[in-house]
């Protein structure tokens, strides 16, 4: 396989359309049209684009009961949710063949075995329409454990494409060190990380893990309002800000220097330039696997998920 070692890559900023994964899908290929004209090859999603992330959402819920109406707000999230090897997916596996891009797109997956349990996962296409694979979050982040199970390490994945290694983590996974470390000895060089997390105190993680992993991270959320939610939720939402998601979607070099500064308050679609050159330099003095890794003080089970 022939690495491209010099490309654009793109981040999209974006809401998408609340609670209706058709259209949800129908944007995502409206965007990565407009990313591809743009000249990019690798085009990244937030965290759950399809169907939404439920933010400001109870769905019932207190310690110790849940109510019926809130387990009829899962219901219409469950059903808007995706199958990974579904329809819809084929619909995003096209696109990405027509348009000749590599693809990241978050999702919430459907488990079709159990008929029961959603997953906040990040789906990897390639430009041939390959679907690569398919990462379940390990850890969701509090309320968030109410609406979606656990992955387990069978996903943590670095993928070889043409466009180099390319791999990721979903929001607060981006916090777990040994997470991060698996991808690490994978030698990933293009770092996914979509997320939720709209603060100013993300950006310290994505430029540390830039700095710490020597490669280039692409750092991506939505921007959600309130007006964008279906109406029969908005009652619900009446004590929540206007702006629900700012963004904060930004690029890093492997240095750890800035790309792209955080995009707040609009869509965009943000570009950057990657060469892969610049993450063999950047470990010239620091390689968390290599030179800097002191395996003799050190010891990390973490073995590669069979493909």
């Amino acid at each position: 396989m022939k690495i491209k070692k010099k490309y654009k890559a793109a981040v999209v900023q974006a809401a998408p359309v609340l609670f209706n994964k058709d259209a949800c899908v129908q944007k995502i290929i409206k965007l990565s049209k407009e990313a591809a004209a743009q000249g990019a090859s690798l085009v990244v999603f937030p965290e759950s684009f399809i169907p939404a992330y439920p933010r400001g959402l109870s769905f019932g819920t207190v310690v110790g009961s849940r109510t019926e109406s809130g387990r009829y707000v899962w219901l219409r999230y469950f059903e808007n949710s995706i199958d990974a090897y579904g329809d819809e997916m084929h619909l995003l596996q096209e696109a990405a063949k027509e348009l000749g891009i590599f693809l990241v797109v978050g999702i919430t997956e459907k488990d079709m075995q159990s008929g029961g349990t959603l997953y906040c996962s990040m789906v990897f296409i390639d430009a041939s329409g390959k679907l690569l694979g398919v990462h379940r979050k390990l850890k969701p982040t509090g309320a968030e454990r109410i609406i979606w199970g656990e992955g387990d390490g069978s996903s943590l994945k670095v993928y070889d494409t043409e466009l180099g290694k390319i791999g990721g983590l979903i929001c607060w996974e981006n916090y777990m060190p040994l997470s991060r470390m698996a991808l690490y000895q994978q030698g990933v060089q293009v770092y996914i990380a979509p997320t939720a997390d709209a603060r100013e105190t993300w950006q310290a993680t994505m430029q540390h893990i830039a700095c710490e992993g020597r490669y280039f991270v692409l750092g991506c959320n939505q921007f959600v309002k309130k007006d964008m939610y279906p109406t029969e939720y908005l009652v619900e939402l009446s004590n929540q800000p206007e702006i629900m998601c700012k963004g904060g979607s930004s690029i890093y070099h492997p240095l750890g220097k800035v790309l792209v500064e955080p995009v707040y308050n609009e869509e965009k679609i943000i570009l950057t330039e990657i060469d892969l050159d610049e993450c063999t330099k950047a470990k010239m003095d620091f390689d968390v696997t290599g030179h800097y890794h002191r395996p003799d003080v050190f010891k990390f089970s973490y073995t590669k998920p069979a493909e």
